[in-house]
């Protein structure tokens, strides 16, 4: 099976439902909430980058200040008040030996990137969404078109009922089996005008519009182009899927965190420096007698916490242990979506072969209980008979036809949808 089209809903081949999956794309609030996150994990990212390289401030400090009167003080000074001024230049940078900034780079790069991958899995998300409702409004239109029909054939029933009881050939009990067939299927219309309405508010919610902006939306299955189901599917397709992406990059993400923690176990190295100028009164600031500088190592190595670096490894172990869990179910629940929705596909194949061979010959009862009634030769009884089997199969057929597109929908979104994974982003600084 070839890669999916990251633009799989257009194998339909329905412009209108392009189009309204183009706009939940561009407006829905979940795909904006979803860029939000990505862009605060990229700040994190720039943020543990920042920690891999060398750090330069600079400070200025003026202070009004009396000097003590006793020996404190040098005896210029003693009992006096004045200002001391500082300017400095400080540098700094942390030698990562045992690889800790790096390790903390990784893992925000990982978290990142899950973010990033949650964001596509959301937009095949609502790009399901949206086709799986556009084609159950389809539907809705397919039963109302039949009942639409039913409505028509109750009506000329109805016409020939009133005929044969002004022929004494019926009775007043057709007559009125007949009259109330016809404010039934009405019924049955209004009830679809019900429903397909809901459907359209859905619509119209998921595409960020007025829930009255598709009021004239009116899809018609038969236009719809299905999409051929795959001979085999490889199992790099499910690799493919966003969800797991992000899954696995959580599980990465996880890893380098507790290699974070296993770092803390080991001394820190940070080499400083500083160069600037302090002086006595703002005058002799500049004075080349009033530079002062410095550099030197800074060692720290944790000697006695009480357990609180061996708690916090423990904790990111379990993180990574969780992280991993929740890789391998996610793998697990694609694999068996995958298999649910391709033995769907299959059996739907096989119902709509026999469903046709149902319709068909239900339709030929129908007529001919019809003709046998209209010639004096059947009961009203088995007419509507006949006509509960025929209007059961209609229904059954533009079922099967929708349930069919919705469970090829939900394939796609099962193979991942057409996501491909960005390169890895480079660690170094």
């Amino acid at each position: 099976m070839p890669p999916l089209d990251e633009a799989w809903w257009r194998a339909f081949g329905e412009p209108q439902l392009d189009a309204l999956i183009a706009k939940a794309l561009a407006d829905h609030p979940s795909l904006q909430s979803a860029e939000a996150r990505v862009r605060a994990a990229h700040a994190l990212v720039n943020a543990a980058r920042a920690d891999t390289q060398p750090q330069l401030t600079g400070s200025f400090n003026t202070t009004r200040e009396r000097f003590t009167g006793s020996d404190l003080a040098p005896l210029p000074l003693a009992g006096r008040t004045k200002t001391t001024t500082t300017l400095e230049l400080d540098a700094s940078w942390e030698v990562d030996f045992f690889g800790r900034n790096r390790a903390a780079l990784e893992a925000a790069l990982g978290t990142e990137r899950a973010a990033e991958a949650d964001m596509q899995a959301a937009r095949t998300l609502l790009a399901s969404n949206v086709a799986s409702g556009y084609f159950e409004l389809a539907r809705l239109h397919a039963q109302r078109a039949i009942a639409e029909r039913t409505l028509a054939q109750r009506e000329q029933i109805l016409e020939l009922i009133q005929q044969r009881v002004r022929a004494g050939l019926d009775t007043h009990v057709e007559l009125r089996q007949g009259e109330g067939s016809v404010p039934e299927a009405r019924e049955q219309i209004e009830a679809l005008d019900e429903l397909i309405a809901r459907a359209r508010h859905a619509l119209a919610a998921l595409t960020t519009q007025a829930p009255n902006a598709l009021d004239d939306l009116i899809p018609e299955l038969r236009s719809v182009r299905a999409v051929p189901l795959p001979a085999f599917v490889p199992a790099d397709l499910l690799a493919r899927r966003a969800d797991i992406e992000a899954a696995r990059e959580r599980a990465d993400a996880a890893l380098a965190d507790l290699a974070v923690a296993h770092t803390q176990f080991y001394p820190s190295v940070n080499l400083a420096a500083f160069a600037g100028l302090s002086a006595v009164g703002l005058n002799d600031l500049l004075d080349p007698d009033n530079r002062q500088f410095g550099i030197g190592p800074a060692i720290h190595l944790p000697i006695l916490d009480a357990g609180r670096l061996r708690s916090n490894y423990a904790h990111h172990s379990a993180d990574v242990d969780a992280a991993v869990g929740a890789y391998n179910g996610a793998v697990l629940d694609a694999v068996r979506e995958v298999a649910d929705e391709i033995s769907t596909l299959s059996s739907i194949d096989r119902q709509q072969r026999e469903q046709s061979a149902a319709q068909e010959a239900a339709e030929r009862a129908f007529d001919l209980a019809l003709q046998r009634y209209s010639a004096g030769l059947g009961s009203y009884l088995t007419v509507l008979s006949v006509e509960s089997n025929v209007l059961a199969q209609r229904r059954a057929g533009a079922d099967l036809i929708a349930r069919e597109l919705v469970a090829e929908v939900a394939l796609m979104r099962a193979l991942g949808g057409g996501y491909i994974a960005p390169p890895a982003l480079a660690t170094n600084p």
